[in-house]
């Protein structure tokens, strides 16, 4: 009895390191409902009944997806707010393409850890460590992986002179993301704040958010 006793205590806190969710436990998958809301648990499930194989397919990837200025790179997703059948599952996806200077600006993802593949191409891939600010960063090739850890800030740029892809997947179905310069310069808060904050020169700020769509709206005092 002690045995048995000491390895419950031993496998509970196990157990609670394990990537599934409550739903994986008791239902084979549960599709998204995206006219809900979503939750920290995930999507509400959709009605079995109304689930069809469509569902757990995506063609979203399978081309180049929408071009983001001023980084000549376009990104396709699929998170779960397009691909349903991921929901709950932990995992989703997406695709980056780069031109040649193109650049993946510095960003990341609060809820996931990234795996990413090089399909074509060349590029340096990096992230800077949340605790250190060291920089790990290293030149990939065509069939490379590297793993960039959850939350940590990570950037990739083209140094070949032909378009690079890369396919990045995530330990999560909605990992988040937020991409520093717009972050900084397409919002409404004064530049003379963002100035502040930064140690940017106020006029290199505002001609950022010129170039970002930010604004100087915001009512705040400034002294």
């Amino acid at each position: 009895m002690y045995t048995m006793v000491n390895a419950i205590l031993l496998l509970v806190p196990l157990l609670s390191l394990l990537p599934f969710s409550s739903r994986a436990l008791t239902q084979d998958f549960c599709v998204a409902d995206l006219a809900s809301s979503d939750t920290p648990g995930g999507y509400p499930c959709k009605p079995q009944t109304a689930v069809t194989a469509d569902d757990f397919y995506y063609r979203g990837l399978a081309t180049t997806g929408p071009s983001i200025a001023p980084f000549k790179v376009s990104l396709s997703s699929a998170f779960v707010t397009r691909f349903p059948g991921v929901n709950g599952l932990g995992i989703s996806a997406a695709r980056a393409d780069m031109a040649p200077g193109g650049v993946v600006p510095l960003h990341w993802h609060p809820v996931a850890t990234e795996l990413l593949f090089v399909l074509d191409g060349t590029m340096v891939c990096g992230f800077i460590s949340a605790t250190s600010n060291k920089v790990f960063t290293k030149t990939l090739y065509k069939g490379d992986l590297m793993v960039l850890p959850q939350g940590q800030p990570h950037f990739q740029y083209n140094v070949g002179n032909a378009t690079a892809v890369a396919l990045s997947s995530y330990s999560s179905p909605n990992p988040g993301l937020q991409i520093l310069d717009f972050a900084l310069f397409a919002n409404n808060l004064p530049s003379e704040v963002v100035s502040k904050v930064t140690v940017l020169d106020k006029l290199e700020v505002r001609k950022l958010k010129a170039l970002f769509g930010g604004t100087d709206d915001m009512c705040t005092d400034v002294e």
